[in-house]
């Protein structure tokens, strides 16, 4: 389950073994400046999976726009399909069901034949695994927009829902952002349940185990083998589809317009709708429901927006699910910062001032919980004003104290930023992504959430990331926001010793970030609690000196901490453990040792493994940047720590 292992190219370690390190350091710091763009800021591919271009090339052709460019998407999917015919969530799983139906389908659609050989191997991986009634709600949506599935098997959100106020309690905002996003313009798709219409040849009854499927046997049904919770949401749903018969006119007309209006609002002048593939792509079949064309503004510079996602290479054309400049530059700033650029060098000047344009002083719907709260926050994307996020204004607030030259000239700019992320602690003294005191988990078990990740708690790497910014910033274990985080940490902590990770794969993410966060905040790091999380990382270096953790982890427990060594997971233990106190342990000198014979002749290392978490198990990511500047940041810290 751990996935392949590759051989790294090993090079002869020298006798001195500082000179080594300082001179792979060097080379990842030249190569590094070497990736700035013209404007100051770092940008790389946000890797994920075919799906991404599957639903792409379904929305040309739901919208009947050209389709000029299908013939290079499906280059892309078909670059992608695994020798058993399937298609991969992440580098070295065996295929995925839900993945690999939207590839088939979207191949159809671009004019691939059932004979094709490509498509027999992917019709065979589907059918072994149950067919495509097995997939998940997403996928099955797609389904039903081209008339190959019922709506009514769909679980039902009805658009009234939108109608329901924020001081209830139930109201949109008890999901998380990038459900809330994504789930407004689906109301609307789930009210018209519209259908386009395809060739016979296009469609795909074919993976199907029986005929009955698509349809009579299309239905959100009881199930003894589910929790309690979810089989009376079940029953929900039928209650919900028997109102949607009958509703009453003019509240459903009154929440279609409440929705569209929402949807319009949340439009950025780009174009983008919360940074986001799957908002960007519902809100434009809302739209399209509701009248507007694939030539009225709105529509438009939508598609527009999501055409900027795209990357293209060698006759293949892809879309990304998401993008990361922001991420990426105060990453790279904080790694540049780390082996010993000073502050006020030129590109370091070049990525703050970028980074201090970037910040949002607006409020977004974050601040429906926290009305009081000024704005101040960052977010991902190039352009995503109602959705900043508490870790890249954490990592940004750090790396702009770290880095400019004279921080106090933007005091105005760091006090928004830490206070922003302050005011968004939650009532359990832990911070989430998006919004606070967004923890009602049960909204899980609806049918509709499926990957389980509607709602947006606080974790223990957030937590961990603020903790940390505060240090950066001149905070301590006395301020107010500390005892509450520490108390959080203290509970979320794993029997092992390690903390969960919601945002990288996973606990040697999770225990660097509250490690690193520990010891900026001025924690006694002998503390046994933290010397079982410094334990827990030294158990599970892999016997090459390096550290990695598979994706599988996540739905398997008992695979945490195990994989084979990468470069951004060595680096993370590296960080955690140096963070612990424990530079001079022979776990972290064989750690360097990994990094320094893994470095490519480029100055940079080679990782396909995804290591970035999208949804836990279900969505996983390849930062293309990560395998730069967390090996970068890990020998800055390393040769500092060997003055000290």
């Amino acid at each position: 389950m751990g996935g392949k292992a590759i051989t790294a190219k090993v090079r002869p370690l020298p006798d001195d073994f500082l000179t080594q390190v300082y001179q792979a350091a060097d080379q990842a710091r030249e190569a590094l400046l070497r990736l700035q763009s013209q404007e100051g800021y770092w940008w790389a591919e946000l890797e994920s999976n075919v799906t991404i271009t599957s639903e792409y090339l379904m929305l040309h052709r739901f919208l009947g726009l050209p389709e000029d460019n299908f013939p290079r998407m499906a280059a892309h999917i078909l670059d992608k399909q695994l020798p058993n015919g399937g298609w991969s969530l992440w580098y070295g799983d065996d295929g995925e069901l839900s993945t690999s139906v939207e590839a088939y389908f979207a191949l159809k659609l671009a004019g691939f034949p059932p004979e094709h050989e490509a498509m027999i191997r992917a019709r065979d991986f589907i059918l072994a695994r149950g067919g495509a009634l097995k997939t998940r709600v997403f996928t099955r949506i797609f389904l039903a927009l081209f008339g190959q599935v019922s709506w009514d098997g769909i679980p039902l959100l009805p658009v009234e829902f939108i109608l329901i106020p924020p001081w209830s309690g139930l109201s949109i905002y008890e999901f998380s952002s990038w459900t809330r996003a994504t789930v407004v313009p689906l109301m609307i798709i789930m009210a018209y349940h519209p259908v386009c219409p395809l060739p016979r040849e296009q469609g795909v009854a074919e993976l199907f185990l029986d005929p009955e499927e698509p349809f009579g046997k299309h239905r959100v049904a009881w199930r003894s083998d589910k929790p309690l919770l979810e089989n009376l949401f079940a029953v929900l749903d039928r209650i919900l589809k028997l109102y949607q018969r009958v509703a009453i006119p003019f509240v459903r007309r009154l929440a279609l317009s409440k929705a569209e209006k929402w949807i319009r609002e949340h439009q950025e002048e780009s174009g983008d709708w919360a940074g986001i593939q799957p908002a960007m792509l519902n809100s434009i079949l809302a739209l399209y429901c509701r009248g507007y064309g694939a030539d009225s503004d709105p529509v438009r510079r939508g598609l527009k927006a999501l055409e900027l996602f795209t990357l293209s290479d060698n006759g293949r054309l892809r879309l990304q699910s998401c993008i990361s400049p922001v991420w990426d530059t105060a990453l790279a700033v904080r790694a540049l910062v780390a082996v010993g650029l000073p502050p006020g060098h030129p590109a370091l000047t070049q990525a703050t001032d970028w980074l201090l344009a970037m910040q949002i002083l607006k409020p977004g719907d974050w601040s429906v919980k926290a009305p009081d709260l000024p704005p101040g926050g960052w977010a991902f994307e190039f352009v995503n004003n109602w959705y900043p996020d508490l870790d890249d204004t954490s990592v940004v607030v750090a790396a702009l104290k770290e880095a400019l030259a004279h921080p106090e000239a933007h005091r105005q700019a760091l006090e928004l930023g830490l206070n922003w992320c302050l005011g968004m602690q939650s009532k359990n003294g832990g911070f989430a992504s998006f919004d606070k005191d967004n923890t009602k988990e049960w909204l899980n078990a609806i049918p509709f959430g499926d990957l389980k990740a509607l709602v947006d708690p606080p974790t223990e790497d957030i937590t961990g990331r603020v903790l940390e910014m505060m240090g950066v910033c001149g905070y301590g274990l006395k301020h107010p926001a500390v005892g509450p985080a520490l108390d959080f940490l203290r509970r979320t902590q794993q029997p092992d010793g390690s903390w969960w990770g919601r945002w990288g794969v996973n606990c040697i993410y999770g225990t660097w970030t509250v490690l690193a966060g520990l010891k900026a905040i001025g924690e006694d790091m002998g503390q046994p609690y933290v010397r079982r999380a410094a334990a827990w990382l030294q158990k599970h270096q892999n016997p090459d000196g390096g550290w990695g953790e598979c994706c599988e982890c996540y739905p398997y427990k008992e695979m945490e901490g195990c994989g084979p060594s990468t470069a951004s997971q060595t680096s993370w233990a590296l960080l955690g453990l140096m963070a612990a106190g424990e530079a001079l342990a022979p776990e972290v000198r064989a750690g360097v040792e990994y990094l320094l014979r893994t470095q490519n002749d480029q100055g940079r290392w080679d990782e396909p493994y995804f290591t970035g978490t999208g949804f836990p198990g279900h969505f996983m990511i390849r930062y293309h940047l990560y395998r730069d500047v967390f090996p970068l940041w890990a020998l800055g810290r390393y040769l500092r720590a060997m003055k000290e």
